[in-house]
């Protein structure tokens, strides 16, 4: 401390806003250097957990002044929280990581190109349903226009920005207004119903991967649950949390918990179900985001609680799979199809759902899981760190393919949008594209029950 009444006082405001105290749990032990990507890919001290803590206990104290420091490492994190997993002490790096972002925000500089495209994204376009639904008309006007195919023949997308052209090429096909359109707001139980659920369908999701979406709905239909979709709902505010705009975090927390609240209302409900890790995680820790808010924290314990990722509660219904071939029909039957298991950092590392994702993959006739070395770690999508830090993604999405080409599986399983995208990046990369697929683990059941839309 300086002495100055003034500055202590400045400097005590710093540290709450830094989670400066949490910081102290830290005892520097090395344990969460294995479990870091951008340790493994980048070798540097500066972008390990324990040297990005260091970072923020010396912005904390005093002794780091100079932000864009600060800034340098912890834009480069991809914030998947490995770390806390393996780590003894119990250090919260989620809560020292987003604390320091928002303090990142309010201290650095940032270009007026980079606050323009945030400003875009991040405020008019994923919390809007209208942007979102104007987006994917146009992506699917795109498509099928024969827009895509001749720009692709013709090379146009190589006009493109780097991560941008690169990722045209895996843009899944989304559906037409009309079709959109006519998706049931409410899907009676297949049999004797057992649950009732308000489906989260978020923003990407629902932009991008509707199918994906109307096929969880399905699949929890068949398991006999009541659908309802959430109306009012928005984007869960994971990307802003992680941006450092902590604000218009909460405010589109606000607005989903008063959704819930809305239908809750009207008629019982046991869960919100989600099919994205990353969502998910968000929406579990509403709780931590109004902990100082004593208008809200309540209500967000509340809507925290009831949260459950979809592989929760498929597996909690047990969803009816087609059995499994007895010995002696297995020795007619092909050869299983063999399959690898990318992870959702989120959802096993704040969620904590690993269990029920295996069970039900274990459950699927005609599969053979095989596991990749590093199955825990990061794919280096992170939401959209794989396209402000293209390059550094790309290094960590190369480690993780050479691990998915040992196991030489013929599909990739997913459980979260982005790391879907991220592996079928990694097929094309790896010119595997007929070869291999990437599919969400919705998918593959839907499959296996014989689900379509």
């Amino acid at each position: 401390m300086s002495g100055s009444p003034q500055a202590d006082s400045k400097l005590k405001e710093l540290q709450k806003a830094l989670s400066y105290d949490d910081t102290m749990s830290c005892i520097q032990c090395g344990y969460c250097l294995p479990a870091c990507p951008t340790y493994e890919t980048m070798g540097k001290e500066t972008h390990s957990p324990r040297g990005r803590i260091h970072l923020v206990k010396m912005a904390g104290e005093g002794k780091l002044n100079d932000f864009t420091l600060l800034a340098d490492s912890l834009d480069q994190c991809l914030g998947c929280r490995a770390c806390e997993t393996a780590c003894p002490s119990g250090v919260k790096y989620g809560s020292i990581y987003e604390s320091a972002k928002n303090v990142i925000e309010q201290n650095v500089p940032r270009s007026v190109k980079a606050r323009a495209a945030r400003s875009v994204l991040l405020r008019k376009v994923f919390p809007s349903k209208a942007a979102l639904n104007t987006i994917g008309t146009l992506l699917w006007a795109y498509q099928k226009s024969g827009l895509q195919h001749t720009a692709r023949k013709l090379r146009l997308t190589r006009v493109l920005p780097e991560p941008l052209g690169v990722f045209e090429r895996i843009v899944p096909d989304v559906p037409g207004p009309l079709e959109r359109r006519k998706r049931p707001l409410r899907f009676r139980p297949e049999g004797v119903p057992k649950l009732k659920v308000a489906f989260f369908t978020g923003c990407v999701m629902d932009a991008m991967f509707e199918r994906i979406n109307h096929l969880s709905m399905k699949l929890l239909q068949k398991a006999g649950s009541e659908v309802i979709i959430l109306s009012g709902d928005t984007c869960c505010g994971a990307l802003h949390s992680h941006s450092g705009e902590m604000e218009l975090a909460k405010k589109l927390a606000r607005q989903n918990i008063a959704a819930f609240e809305r239908l809750l209302a009207q008629e019982p409900v046991d869960y919100i179900v989600n099919n994205a890790g990353g969502c998910g995680a968000m929406l579990v820790e509403y709780d931590h985001l109004f902990h100082d808010d004593p208008a809200w924290a309540n209500r967000a314990q509340a809507f925290a609680s009831r949260n459950r990722d979809i592989h929760q509660v498929l597996a909690q219904l047990g969803l009816p799979l087609p059995a499994k071939p007895t010995p002696q029909e297995r020795t007619s039957s092909p050869e299983p199809q063999i399959v690898t298991y990318q992870r959702s950092c989120h959802m096993t590392n704040v969620q904590k759902v690993t269990r029920d994702p295996l069970q039900l993959m274990g459950a699927i006739p005609g599969i053979r899981l095989r596991e990749m070395e590093d199955k825990d770690k990061c794919c280096g999508s992170a939401g959209i760190y794989n396209i402000v830090n293209y390059k550094e993604s790309m290094d960590i999405l190369d480690v993780k393919m050479n691990h998915v080409k040992a196991t030489q599986a013929q599909t990739i399983v997913t459980t979260n949008p982005g790391c879907l995208m991220q592996m079928q990046l990694g097929i094309v990369r790896e010119g595997l594209e007929g070869e291999v697929r990437a599919v969400h683990l919705v998918e593959l059941l839907a499959e296996a029950c014989g689900v379509s839309v």
